[in-house]
């Protein structure tokens, strides 16, 4: 239990140093603000027939946990999805497969430090329905229990689910990488839509039947949402105990807990170069240094080399089958007429997009960038090499809406490859990750193929055979903000070295 505590604590300690840390509990504030709005405002998270609560402690302490469980939960996945990979990428993971501490409690502390992470992030809330309540002025009449038991027996259990789950991700080989990062926001709009359901399995998100006022349908939204009229008001009995919902929210944190030591099964720390020299492995053979190889002069501009160095650098190690893919959905661009389709012909690269900007900082190779005399130059050639790849995957919509003389399409589909590219470029040089891309643009991604049409930054949406979305002069402009942001980063980290 002691190395437990210990190791939870120690990574709990050295996240909140961090600035993201402070980033995340501000956004938790945030959070708050949207969950309980003005009297009288338009917009509501939580609207139950047509109705919502007053704003008892009762009522504000339990939208503002169910607003934490269902939107926490997929940005507190990202924020903690590095426990395990820090450990390999520092070392410690190297100290620790060769002390006696166990997988199962390897797990069980980072599961641990997950939910004190995102369990913080809780407290902050509790703290801001608190003063939410006493600020919108319905009732004055603080009730402490009521206040706090909705974030202990809501947003907890989904929260630590949430923990589990990220630690289940980084110690399964095949989701480790960037794929478990974009299937994470699929996993988790299942369960945030099929747990609103007060039928759903272990209480589902913690939304319960309640007794509604007479008059009132039966439908319950959960989301943020635009209504045309302030919503009436009615008294909600805050959260109800009873035992089934309470067995449901302890078999919930027992899951969660099962799925995070589940692993132990295949992982095995970090120990392999140990297991290999138990399996009788050979030493490394040396190399030996025979000086600098002779390299002719090559004729040509830097630029192009220093492009097509970047380019190769973006695609390498992509596999045959990816390959394969891009040139399948190249080839049903030529045959389909432009529009969702390039949605999907546009999401398949999200992976090597997402290494741009964060590449010099996971090969270790940034000391050695930062000597580079023209940092900006390379950032620009990073960046070009984004959009020759959304180029070379998008080539056959672009050929289709040529042939077809499609001026308004090829004007989106280049702000499109311009903008992405830029995207990714501006969050991995900002953060140094590239699951931030990978988390964004599949949210962007999402909202753009269920008909949110501004935010059609490629021209998948079509009214009348046109694009439906905003000007392309508007993604470029944005594309070019992105790289300048890229840039003015590169250069202050260029001038600190």
């Amino acid at each position: 239990m002691r190395a437990l505590w210990g190791l939870a604590l120690a990574d709990f300690r050295e996240r909140v140093r961090r600035p993201a840390y402070l980033l995340m509990l501000i956004s938790a504030i945030g959070l708050g603000l949207l969950a309980v709005p003005p009297v009288g405002s338009h917009w509501s998270v939580l609207v139950i027939g047509g109705f919502r609560g007053r704003y008892t402690s009762g009522y504000v302490g339990l939208v503002t946990a169910l607003t934490s469980a269902l939107w926490l939960t997929l940005v507190g996945f990202y924020l903690v999805r590095d426990a395990v990979a820090r450990d390999e990428r520092t070392g410690v993971g190297q100290l620790l497969a060769a002390s006696p501490l166990r997988t199962p409690v390897y797990l069980a502390g980072k599961l641990l430090s997950n939910a004190m992470v995102l369990g913080s992030m809780t407290v902050v809330l509790a703290a801001t329905a608190l003063a939410l309540q006493l600020l919108r002025g319905e009732s004055r009449a603080v009730d402490p229990v009521a206040l706090a038991l909705p974030f202990v027996l809501v947003a907890l259990p989904m929260l630590v689910l949430t923990g589990a789950l990220a630690v289940f991700f980084e110690a399964t080989p095949l989701l480790r990488g960037g794929l478990g990062n974009v299937l994470w926001f699929f996993v988790w709009m299942v369960v945030a839509i099929g747990g609103q359901s007060t039928h759903a399995p272990l209480g589902g998100i913690g939304l319960q039947p309640v007794d509604l006022p007479s008059g009132a349908s039966r439908d319950v939204g959960l989301g943020l949402m635009y209504v045309d009229d302030p919503l009436r008001t009615f008294e909600h009995p805050g959260l109800r105990l009873d035992a089934g919902f309470l067995a449901g929210r302890l078999a919930l944190t027992a899951v969660a807990v099962a799925i995070a030591l589940l692993p132990a099964l295949w992982f095995h720390r970090f120990d392999r170069p140990a297991r290999a020299a138990r399996a009788g492995a050979g030493p490394e053979p040396r190399a030996v240094y025979r000086g600098l190889p002779r390299t002719a002069p090559r004729r040509g501009g830097t630029w192009s080399r220093l492009l097509a160095g970047e380019l190769r650098i973006l695609v390498q190690g992509a596999p045959l089958w990816w390959w394969l893919g891009a040139g399948a959905l190249a080839l049903a661009s030529l045959a389909v007429p432009p529009g969702p389709l390039l949605a999907i012909v546009w999401v398949w690269p999200v992976l090597l997009w997402s290494r741009l900007g964060t590449q010099p900082a996971a090969s270790g190779a940034a000391a050695i960038l930062a000597a580079y005399p023209a940092p900006r130059r390379r950032v620009l050639a990073e960046w070009g090499a984004g959009v020759l790849l959304a180029a070379a995957t998008g080539a056959g919509a672009a050929a289709r809406m040529a042939f077809a003389g499609d001026v308004p399409g090829l004007a989106a589909w280049t702000a499109g490859a311009l903008f992405v590219p830029a995207l990714a470029l501006a969050l991995g040089t900002l953060s140094g990750a590239p699951r931030v891309f990978q988390a964004v643009y599949t949210v962007l991604w999402y909202l753009l193929i269920t008909d949110t049409r501004t935010l059609d930054f490629m021209g998948a949406l079509r009214a009348d055979g046109r694009p439906a979305g905003p000007s392309p002069l508007l993604w470029a402009a944005a594309a070019a903000a992105g790289v300048a942001a890229a840039l003015a980063r590169t250069a202050w980290r260029h001038a600190r070295r």
